[in-house]
């Protein structure tokens, strides 16, 4: 009688046990400081934008890995982007077409890098100057997956 109490006991345990390693498991990726992600995305540098210039660059670095996509998140204002420039290891550059106003909070589509993974050198950006509020200037964040 002891025995079987202490069975269920144990098998009660291992049940709760096997439904929390389930629930975790679904559960989307949190940032991991080592690894600089979000999930699949690899946080690649940032830009905060000051508004004296039209253009900015985010120095990736050669040896940051290869990516097939880039997406670009922006906060504190909304942006207007006229043009970016992808600048690789290899010397070559490839415009994406981003024409679009991306607001505070917002982000771009996963863009594409044409080609097989690519190591990026750096991201050139260029973009209309905006009306933004005294302190409230655009950061500009890039991604790679």
């Amino acid at each position: 009688m002891v025995r079987s109490k202490y069975m269920r006991l144990v098998l009660g345990l291992l049940f709760i046990l096997s439904i929390g390693g389930a629930v975790s498991a679904q559960r989307p990726s949190r940032w991991s400081p080592t690894r600089q992600t979000y999930g699949r995305w690899t946080y690649l540098g940032q830009a905060n934008v000051d508004g004296r210039e039209d253009r900015d660059r985010i120095s990736v670095g050669r040896g940051r890995g290869r990516f097939q996509r880039i997406q670009i998140r922006v906060d504190r204002a909304p942006i207007e982007f006229q043009r970016v420039i992808v600048h690789y290891a290899n010397g070559r550059s490839e415009e994406v077409n981003i024409r679009q106003r991306i607001p505070s909070g917002g982000q771009t589509r996963a863009i594409d890098l044409r080609g097989d993974d690519r190591n990026i050198d750096s991201v050139e950006f260029f973009y209309s100057r905006g009306g933004w509020r005294y302190g409230r200037t655009p950061r500009v964040r890039l991604y790679g997956v």
